[in-house]
């Protein structure tokens, strides 16, 4: 008995923490680019076309292929809250030395706001002609959507996009937890000016305003819509920051409701950089939940204070505004989060003095999730299917804090999708370095799609394990269950899918 508890513990023990190696890791780039595209889907009978626009960040496999994740939301139309999810690949090819060719595809899942999505799986092929204006590019053309699980959206349309160079710094994931002295990195290639970035996990309420004649102030009296969600905030010089906040419902309401933004801000510090005023102004979309945001374009200006708690957790106080452009839409808005910043990959600062330097590991895990016999509000119960995104960013060589979205794509169920965050743990490599063994726990918000969340709080515990293919890529698979609060969704479920990892430097003061 003692001899397999002292092999368990050993697989969750740490042998690298607190180690200085000699050998600085090597610092690798990985060709990278962002996207906004826009294009028009067709809808059957009298219903008026959906503005469909989408956020994507692909990565370069070589010099003319590429493949990546991009999410849609409704803008414009009368499907506000109709989202999607989806992986991306495809070619991209040059032709002159600013003319190019991309042809690709996506396939997603998602829906919602009424629309004839079915199960909410579709394709997505494009056939563009690009211009590249050298710190960005444009292209436009065809393209094709298809809602083929039992959905009634099809059609061509035209496309266009902005697409904007996006490369990133990192190294192989096995060194995370690794710390090196200051002097180490000096006569490294990691001798460049560091990026600040920032996560923040938060609780967010949107009071409904506006007058009684206000079509949501009838219909839900001013209620407060409870969320919870993430935002990620990349900063370009030292005050300013561009953004990326995803929300979902858990109370207040109807499940389902749900918002993404992005957008730009501005970030004074004082009181010794101990205390921060943060001003942000966001463009996005919302909706779902039977919440009215006609096509669902909205704006999200916001004020933000934030406290130190240790050296690099803050915790932040926001109020501002979520709203339609004519105030259709329109909620007070006010929350708490937590946010973690990290200044990472350059050990070169104009307003910090570094000590150390730590890598930390960094994952992005693709899958398919089946939830067995879901249990609907109305339809028969069936299996349900969905994509999912999930992110993990490490705080030690075993714990990682985890968030997580999620569309269904099969099981007539569109509409629904998940917003969830929690914590894991993992064990240490074994059997060659290529297995690891991990359980987590994520709860947060679910709804949409008749599946019966309640007001849309679920929590979801999971245990699986990973098979390591190569230096960034790992087949990952998990079993557990999923549990509503107010609702009767009670679920075992099983995914599979792919994980990418790697590490970033951190830098210590």
């Amino acid at each position: 008995m003692k001899k397999y508890i002292f092999l368990f513990s050993m697989m969750f023990s740490n042998p690298f923490l607190f180690s200085q190696n000699e050998i600085v890791p090597e610092k690798k780039t990985q060709t990278a680019f962002a996207k906004l595209d826009f294009l028009s889907l067709d809808l059957p009978e009298n219903d008026p076309n959906i503005g469909f626009t989408g956020i994507h960040y692909n990565l370069m496999i070589n010099d003319w292929s590429y493949a990546g994740l991009g999410i849609y939301g409704a803008v414009s139309g009368n499907k506000g809250g109709f989202f999607t999810l989806g992986v991306n690949a495809g070619i991209k090819k040059y032709f002159t030395t600013n003319f190019y060719i991309d042809t690709g595809f996506h396939f997603g899942g998602g829906g919602g706001a009424g629309a004839p999505d079915g199960g909410g799986a579709f394709i997505l092929p494009h056939f563009n002609l690009g211009y590249n204006f050298k710190n960005f590019s444009i292209n436009s053309g065809w393209s094709y959507v298809d809602f083929f699980d039992g959905g009634n959206i099809k059609g061509h349309q035209l496309n266009i996009g902005l697409e904007i160079p996006l490369d990133y710094e990192f190294t192989d994931y096995e060194v995370s937890e690794n710390e090196f002295n200051f002097v180490d990195f000096i006569k490294s290639d990691w001798n460049i000016n560091s990026k600040r970035t920032s996560l923040m996990f938060h609780l967010n309420n949107l009071m409904i305003k506006g007058d009684d004649t206000n079509i949501n102030v009838q219909k839900f009296d001013r209620a407060t819509i409870k969320l919870a969600g993430f935002e990620l905030a990349s900063y370009f010089s030292e005050n300013w920051f561009t953004f990326l906040k995803v929300d979902g419902a858990y109370d207040g309401i109807k499940a389902g409701y749900m918002d993404v933004f992005l957008g730009g801000g501005y970030h004074f510090s004082f009181n010794k950089n101990r205390t921060n005023i943060l001003a942000k102004l966001g463009f996005g979309a919302g909706g779902g939940g039977g919440v009215d945001t006609k096509g669902g374009f909205l704006l999200y200006p916001d004020l933000s204070i934030e406290q130190k708690i240790n050296s690099s957790i803050f915790l932040s106080l926001n109020k501002g505004f979520v709203m339609s452009p004519d105030s259709y839409f329109y909620t007070s808005s006010f929350g708490v989060g937590l946010k973690y910043y990290v200044d990472r990959n350059g050990i070169i600062s104009q307003e910090k003095s570094f000590s150390t330097g730590k890598f930390k590991g960094f994952e992005v895990i693709t899958k398919q999730d089946i939830y067995f016999k879901a249990k609907r509000d109305r339809n028969p119960t069936e299996n349900l299917h969905q994509i999912s995104l999930q992110i993990n960013l490490s705080f030690t060589k075993n714990l990682y804090a985890a968030g997580q979205t999620s569309f269904a794509n099969f099981g007539d169920a569109g509409a629904y999708g998940e917003g969830i965050v929690g914590l894991g743990l993992k064990t240490n490599n074994f059997l060659n370095n290529k297995v690891t063994l991990f359980m987590q726990v994520l709860g947060g918000a679910a709804g949409g799609g008749g599946i019966s969340t309640g007001e849309g709080l679920i929590v979801k515990p999971s245990a699986g394990f990973s098979y390591k293919l190569n230096n960034t890529l790992s087949f990952r698979t998990a079993t557990g269950f999923v549990k509503a609060k107010g609702g009767n969704l009670n679920s075992s479920f099983l995914n599979f899918g792919i994980k990418y990892h790697l590490s970033f430097l951190k830098m210590k003061l």
